[in-house]
Parts: C-alpha cells; sequence; structure tokens
C-alpha cells in the first residue's frame, strides 16, 4: 500500500491538534519547488537537514568532553539525536507536528563551534567589533546560506516554519534575537517543545557523563530534590554505582521529566483556550513548560552541573586550550586569509574577512581545529 503526501495530510488533519502546525498550512519556501509525492514540506525539511556536511560534522563537536577524552560521553550529534528523541515524544503526546519538531530539534546546534561553548564564547569575543557569534544565528547562516546543494539558489530552501524554528530557538542559556520574525510572537507549539527537549536532554546526559566520567560522584548529589526521588523511584540506597543502575537512574530522570513536560504543557493549552496555531504564537507565554515543583528541582540541578561539572577544573583547563587554539587560528586566518582553503576565501570578498574566517573556524569540529593549529604552529608538521 502507497501512502502519497496527500493522504499523510490528510493523517495529520485527524491526528494532530487543531493548534498544531499542518504541513498543508506551511507559507513555503523562499524558492518555489514540486511537492514531493509522498514526503510531507516538513519531512523534506528534516531530510535535508540529515544529509548536510554541517550536520556530519556534529560527531566530532565537543558537548561537554572534547572528542580525546573518550568514545562514549556524548558529542554535539548524540546531544542532537536525543534531543530529537525526546522531542517526538513530546511531540507525540501533545499532539503536536512530529516531522516539522524534529526538524527543528536535527538542526539546532549546526552552527555550533568546535569545543562547545568555550568555542563559541571564544569566536564571539574575537568578533566582537565585526558582529559577535552566536551559534544559533550561525545555525540560521548555515541553512540559508553556508550550505550550497542546489544551482538555484543559496542554503536547504527550508520551509518559513522550520526556519522559524530554528530563529525562535532558545533555552535559559541561548536566547534568540534573530531579525526577520515578528518578536512579538512566541515560537510555535513545535519550536517551544523543541526547546524543552533541548534543555531536557543536556540536563539528563550532562549528569550521566559527569557520573561516568568520575567528575561527579553520587554522594554530591543528595542535597538535590530530584536526585532523591529518582534514586527513591528505583529504589537505589547510595550503595555502588554500576553502569545498569547509572543508566537506570537517567532513564528515570528523562521519564519523570516528560511526563511532567506533558502534563503542565496539556494544563496551559487548555487554560489559554488556543484552538489555532497563531493563539499558541499570540500568548504572553511559552505554553511548553515544567510544573513548579519541577522547574525548582531543575534550577536546583542545573546550578550543580554549573558549579560541578561544567566549572570543574579539568573542564575549565580544556576550555582554556580551546581558548588559546581557536584565538591562535583565528589571528592567523584574519592576518593572511591566504592560509584557508580556496572555498574559505571565496568568502571573504562577499562576507569581509573576519566573517569567512569566523565561517572557517566554526565548521570545523575538534579534530580538525587542532590539526589546523598544528600544521599553522607546529615546525615538524606537514601543511
Amino acid at each position: 500500500m502507497l501512502i502519497s503526501r496527500e493522504k499523510r495530510e490528510e493523517l495529520e488533519e485527524q491526528l494532530l491538534a487543531p493548534y498544531a502546525t499542518h504541513s498543508r498550512a506551511s507559507r513555503g519556501r523562499q524558492h518555489a519547488e514540486p511537492d514531493d509525492p509522498y514526503r510531507t514540506a516538513f519531512q523534506r525539511d528534516r531530510d535535508r537537514i540529515l544529509h548536510t556536511t554541517a550536520f556530519r560534522r556534529l560527531e566530532y563537536k565537543t558537548q561537554v568532553f572534547v572528542n580525546y577524552e573518550g568514545d562514549h560521553y556524548r558529542t554535539r550529534l548524540t546531544h542532537t539525536l536525543e534531543v530529537a528523541q525526546i522531542g517526538r515524544s513530546l511531540a507525540r503526546a501533545l499532539g503536536a507536528n512530529e516531522d516539522l519538531v524534529e526538524g527543528i530539534c536535527l538542526a539546532h546546534d549546526l552552527g555550533h563551534s568546535p569545543f562547545g561553548h568555550q568555542g563559541e564564547f571564544t569566536l564571539d569575543a574575537l568578533m566582537r567589533e565585526h558582529g559577535g557569534f552566536n551559534h544559533n544565528h550561525q545555525t540560521y547562516r548555515i541553512v540559508t546560506v553556508l550550505e550550497t546543494r542546489y544551482q538555484g539558489w543559496q542554503g536547504l530552501n527550508l520551509t518559513y516554519e522550520l526556519l522559524e524554528g530554528i530563529a525562535k530557538h532558545e533555552t535559559e542559556y541561548d536566547l534568540s534575537s534573530l531579525s526577520g520574525y515578528d518578536p512579538n510572537l512566541r515560537g510555535s507549539l513545535e519550536a517551544q517543545i523543541a526547546n524543552a527537549a533541548d534543555e531536557l536532554a543536556y540536563n539528563a546526559h550532562d549528569l550521566d557523563d559527569g557520573l561516568r566520567s568520575g567528575l561527579i560522584v553520587p554522594e554530591q548529589l543528595t542535597e538535590l530534590e530530584l536526585w532523591r526521588q529518582v534514586t527513591a523511584d528505583i529504589g537505589w540506597h547510595g550503595d555502588k554505582l554500576d553502569d545498569v543502575t547509572r543508566h537506570q537512574i537517567i532513564r528515570r530522570l528523562i521519564h519523570i521529566e516528560n511526563l511532567d513536560v506533558i502534563s503542565a504543557t496539556a494544563a496551559a493549552i487548555e487554560a489559554s483556550g488556543a484552538r489555532a496555531p497563531e493563539d499558541i504564537q499570540r500568548l504572553p507565554h511559552n505554553v511548553v513548560t515544567h510544573s513548579e515543583p519541577f522547574k525548582r528541582m531543575n534550577r536546583q540541578l542545573k546550578d550543580f552541573l554549573y558549579q560541578n561539572l561544567y566549572y570543574h577544573y579539568r573542564v575549565v583547563r580544556m576550555g582554556e586550550k580551546a581558548r588559546r587554539f581557536l584565538t591562535d587560528l583565528f589571528n592567523a586566518f584574519v592576518a593572511n586569509p591566504r592560509q584557508m582553503p580556496p572555498s574559505a576565501q571565496a568568502r571573504v570578498e562577499q562576507d569581509g574577512v573576519h566573517r569567512a574566517v569566523t565561517d572557517y573556524l566554526a565548521g570545523m569540529t575538534d579534530r580538525f581545529a587542532l590539526q589546523e593549529w598544528q600544521r599553522l604552529f607546529d615546525p615538524f608538521m606537514r601543511t
């Protein structure tokens, strides 16, 4: 049995909530294209993102631990896949468009520089007099300009709704400020779900990686209400934390966080009286949310991770090394752009040397950035 695009759109009308974003109602693409016979507009967006060079590079970009620290820690790629899985689960329960949520989730970190947030902070400081650097803005730049895959236009020619979801991606630490989209409108239900999935994923898996690495030990967590609740739920009382128990704890943490988001969001939507996607976006607050008790417990967890993982001296040391590597590379390429490959040099005239250099650096994986540094500064390394 074949299921056509039209049939999938009909199924959306039957299954999705009235305030969800329906594929058939998409505002379309900047450049007109024929419809796909079997995939909806948002399914095509998702597939285009998956096939980008920027997406593949996420495999070797830092989440918290630099790639060479170990094979089992999260990278930007595995983080992105976990965000997409959680996003789809939330979307399915809330009657939102799963394909649009997945597309936004898969795209949300495409613009991240090598070496995680320290890399972003470094590039932003280096670019302070030249427009700054923000990984969310860079993601938008990648999908609209830098990924060159079509003869007729730059970028991926994604739908308005997917681009808006990228533009309005925000978490507590990543605030959206992209122009071109009405700042008075909230993100769509799907964009808000992607944002929540991102925070939920990194809180859980950063805790997991911290425990796996030994930078965090269970005894430090006993003051956290959320930790006490999760360990009580699974019947663990503080004896040896083996791998299976750690997996069970993280799995339970994600489960109860998901359930809380779903119930709190459903209540918020009902209270809002929303009957259409526009109703969600016109509200003065996001509807995708946690309950007040979970907001408090998550605040405790985030504060703990900042103090005990992100500011752990070993992580800080890695960050300082990253700052030195990127600063050296930036200054060398700005001083002489001809040291960059021709594809990067080609953007200098159009975008200016500083932006062209930043695009080149931001696209690097951790490993490639280290190799470039060696090629430029190690006299015994072949160029």
